[in-house]
């Protein structure tokens, strides 16, 4: 992350031929696109490859099948490649959380069958968590972390937690409701001094962090290549090392369940696979046109650059004055603060996201944490400063607007 504040507008990247990067996406122009983080965005040239290769499939299904593990397997070498992971550890899930998902149904109860987790998980995984603690006959400990909390306060928030009883703990590498980091490498050390697992939860890292798997000590690890990668959808990777990975099998038994592990995951039946087998697309679209290392950067300039632009239009809204203090702040993401009255539950989030695609015209990320409402930011390589000015010129006034009514119909409703 940038060390100095980002004052100027960075300007924007451009594709070889001179035309704005958001040309090489298919997104709708009638949409302000503020939100890559959450479903990510898909490059033009990976949906061409993508449908090439779903149109190789239905054109011979019979011969695409059983040919289909062995064109998985090599692409899990070049995804591999990309996150600095070895391609016998990797192997192919739909999502983060179906990767997740695995872990859960793979492991055994061997001590207390308490899980911990922390109060910034991603809310799909701590529910799969918490599934798991109830079939063991334990239960989930839950770290409190500050959202400003440093790394040494992270980690001791959560070594807090562990005991002779802990059989498992999962933490995000970075957090989705308050795009930080966690110390997943001190957690590592921790966990491994103990024995016991550590799933990390890396569904932002990929294309976010060089070589994301390169620092945490973690037994297994789940990443999504949707998002920053900007893979087409249902393209994530599981990592496990050590000897544990081998009693992780699909969610869905099929053909493959004799084969090793990762093997064992290429052979799905009849889904459809074909987003893997475009990732390298969408993941070579960038290092050919920008290198990674300058698309990283630029998110990094941008994102702070909006947050500079937006809480400075909010800031008579709110009181809040600067920046939203995170701890242990990652690149391309930043946290705004909105004025009371909104997104103060995930439910009320959710749904100040929906009304502000419908009616302000904006694809944005609103989040809530401890009770307070916040707007998300990431940026990609096809976002440019005017983006953020006119969210700040154009939408805060009308934000403020619904906090005010939100805040009469909340004291109307207590008398």
């Amino acid at each position: 992350m940038s060390e100095t504040e980002v004052t100027t507008a960075p300007r924007p990247l451009l594709l070889a031929d001179g035309r704005p990067a958001l040309h090489a996406w298919s997104l709708d122009p009638a949409l302000r696109h503020l939100n890559h983080g959450s479903f990510g965005a898909v490059p033009l040239a990976a949906q061409e490859h993508q449908q090439r290769v779903r149109e190789e499939m239905e054109s011979a299904p019979v011969v695409w099948f059983p040919a289909l593990p062995q064109r998985l397997a090599e692409a899990r070498v070049d995804l591999a490649a990309f996150l600095g992971a070895h391609p016998g550890d990797l192997a192919l899930v739909p999502n983060a959380s179906a990767g997740a998902s695995v872990v859960f149904a793979g492991l055994e109860r061997r001590h207390g069958g308490e899980i911990v987790v922390t109060d910034h998980g991603y809310g799909a995984v701590t529910m799969g968590a918490e599934r798991l603690a109830r079939r063991w006959g334990g239960r989930v400990r839950t770290a409190t972390v500050p959202l400003d909390a440093d790394e040494e306060q992270a980690y001791e928030a959560v070594a807090a937690e562990l005991s002779d009883a802990t059989d498992l703990v999962v933490v995000d590498q970075i957090t989705s409701p308050t795009a930080r980091r966690m110390p997943v490498e001190r957690i590592g050390v921790e966990t491994r001094r103990r024995g016991v697992p550590l799933l990390v939860d890396g569904a932002h890292a990929p294309g976010l962090i060089a070589a994301p798997l390169a620092g945490p000590a973690c037994d297994f690890w789940v990443g999504n290549l949707h998002k920053w990668a900007c893979a087409p959808r249902g393209t994530a990777a599981l990592v496990a090392r050590g000897p544990q990975r081998d009693a992780l099998y699909p969610l869905i038994d099929s053909w493959g369940a004799e084969d090793p592990y990762p093997d064992r995951f290429d052979q799905q039946g009849t889904i459809d696979a074909t987003g893997p087998l475009a990732a390298a697309t969408a993941i070579g679209l960038v290092e050919s046109t920008w290198g990674w290392p300058t698309a990283r950067r630029y998110m990094d300039d941008l994102a702070g650059y909006a947050e500079r632009t937006i809480g400075a239009a909010l800031a008579g809204l709110t009181g809040f004055d600067g920046p939203v203090d995170v701890g242990m702040p990652v690149p391309g993401m930043r946290l705004v603060r909105l004025p009371e009255g909104l997104a103060d539950s995930r439910i009320a989030a959710d749904a100040l996201r929906d009304r502000a695609a419908g009616e302000l015209g904006v694809e944005a990320a609103f989040t809530s944490f401890d009770g307070i409402g916040y707007l998300r930011l990431s940026a990609h390589v096809y976002n440019t400063a005017e983006d953020y000015e006119y969210f700040a010129e154009h939408c805060v006034p009308i934000i403020g607007e619904w906090a005010r009514a939100a805040r009469a119909e909340k004291r109307h409703g207590a008398s």
